[in-house]
């Protein structure tokens, strides 16, 4: 029993540092606010700055054109 509990407490140490995470699906079947335009990691439906340009969605006249606001 000790053996085993051991192992499983090695097992478990080696798998700690592990991380799987799903990646972002940019095929034409997502929807535009699933995707993340800026790739900061926010989808677009949530990203205040969906371009990435420093200007907020709600104060830029162009909030898809990161050269443009």
């Amino acid at each position: 029993m000790k053996k085993f509990v051991v192992a499983v407490l090695a097992l478990s140490a080696l798998l700690s540092g592990c991380v799987a995470y799903e990646t972002p699906s940019y095929s034409s079947r997502s929807s535009y606010g699933d995707r993340d335009r800026d790739r900061d990691g926010i989808a677009n439906r949530y990203d205040r700055d969906r371009d990435g340009d420093g200007v907020r969605n709600s104060r830029d006249a162009r909030p898809d054109n990161p050269y443009r606001y």
